[in-house]
């Protein structure tokens, strides 16, 4: 890059700091469209889809395929083996095919096309679809942090935010036209591959250690705010060295019992037919990472990600009160679609549940540094496999007693809550106080 300067800060961390480029703006829009193009493989179908046990072990299969499909693309990426351009073509390919997949299907992708069903849905929708979407996920959210290294969590907090309410057009149509719902997911499939080809064509990655030149590291390295509200890394960690840590395993535990609940929600709000307040609970799961954010930069990540954990927790108790609220009049029933605590419990699941996604992000690169934050991350994001697995064991709970498998999302997500707070950063004496 030309104009360029290296420096260091007083950690030792080195900075080539240099202009910025006319197309980085463009190029953040083009990534959070582009991760707003594959979020109806997930939340479409979790919302649409998930009706049965075939269906549910379908939404498991492709969040595991999903969380699989973003470490190999990240380490690819990272060590200049593939590039941005070739990773987002073949998720723009392979998400078209996963939505078509859903499309041709519709509206019993496990049994249709004869016995074939089956089989066509898990390889089209779980195995491409999943891959797809996990690469444009990871590929996606490391430009975006690469470009914007001096903000870059907040940055990544609206472009996975994105992840959440893109979806919201594709819940809408459904709800207000049910019988052209293949169309709606073939619509979607035609977007992503147009969304994603065009981010294809426009993102790269900055040269190695890249910097701003408006904003001074050293000074940034040395804000009083941000070292007591979001210090950095102690120093720089490997992905071997991380893995022997306590603070990786449960930073993936958390996202694994949260990521869980998150997905049930959409399942259990879905399954009462209101399709608005399904559509605020979709739409708030994505907003609500962008504000999460600012108020950790202000109270801190830990302390957020905690009151984050515990407002999903009281948003299934919300959920179970609403769905065991008896009706008006002699005989008990639950309650009506879009009654006051439904829409309540799905703004307050909402809220909670998809925050928690950029704030253990963040905690990764504030625990064990930016050399290698894009493997260590990933490595955390593949708990959203487990996180698969859970939500389809809970939502099959839920189809029968929806009591019980409320309650049990409940503890998954206030267990965590509770941990968060004793989370320390990695490479402190143990006698330094939380």
């Amino acid at each position: 890059m030309e104009n360029a300067e290296v420096v260091r800060d007083w950690r030792g961390r080195s900075y080539l700091v240099g202009p910025v480029p006319a197309d980085r703006t463009r190029m953040f829009r083009l990534a959070l469209v582009a991760m707003a193009a594959i979020s109806p493989l997930q939340y479409g179908f979790a919302a649409l889809l998930a009706r049965d046990g075939a269906g549910l072990l379908l939404l498991a299969a492709c969040l595991v395929f999903q969380a699989a499909g973003a470490l190999p693309a990240l380490h690819l990426v990272r060590r200049g083996r593939l590039p941005v351009r070739t990773a987002l073509a073949a998720g723009a390919a392979l998400t078209a095919t996963g939505l078509l997949t859903l499309a041709l299907t519709f509206p019993a992708p496990t049994t249709a096309a004869g016995g074939a069903g089956p089989a066509v849905a898990l390889l089209g929708y779980a195995v491409l679809g999943g891959l797809g979407a996990g690469a444009v996920y990871g590929v996606c959210s490391e430009v975006v942090s690469a470009w914007y290294p001096d903000r870059a969590a907040s940055r990544v907090s609206l472009v996975t935010g994105a992840f959440g309410y893109g979806t919201v057009p594709l819940l809408v149509w459904a709800g207000i036209a049910p019988a052209t719902t293949p169309w709606a997911f073939g619509a979607a499939a035609l977007a992503a591959a147009v969304a994603i080809g065009v981010a294809a064509r426009r993102l790269r990655l900055p040269p190695r250690h890249w910097w701003p030149a408006a904003v001074d590291p050293r000074a940034h390295a040395l804000d009083a705010a941000i070292l007591r509200r979001t210090p950095g890394a102690v120093r720089q960690f490997g992905l071997a060295q991380a893995l022997r840590t306590r603070a990786l395993p449960a930073l993936a535990a958390i996202l694994a019992c949260a990521g869980a609940v998150s997905v049930l929600d959409v399942i259990v709000v879905a399954a009462t037919g209101s399709w608005g307040a399904l559509a605020v609970l979709v739409a708030l799961n994505g907003a609500g990472r962008a504000a999460a954010m600012r108020a950790s930069e202000a109270l801190g990540r830990r302390r957020v990600l905690a009151a984050v954990l515990a407002i999903l927790a009281a948003g299934q108790l919300l959920l179970l009160a609403a769905l065991h609220t008896p009706a008006p009049g002699p005989a008990a029933a639950v309650a009506p679609a879009g009654g006051p605590l439904l829409w309540l419990g799905a703004i307050t699941a909402g809220l909670g549940g998809g925050a928690f996604y950029p704030l253990v992000g963040s905690l990764v690169r504030e625990f064990f540094g930016v050399e290698k934050v894009g493997e260590i991350q990933a490595v955390v994001y593949s708990a959203k496999a487990v996180a698969g697995i859970l939500a389809a064991c809970l939502a099959l709970g839920a189809l029968t007693a929806p009591g019980p498998a409320l309650l049990a999302a409940a503890a998954l997500a206030a267990l965590p809550a509770l941990a968060t707070l004793r989370l320390r950063t990695p490479g402190l004496p143990a006698t330094i106080p939380l």
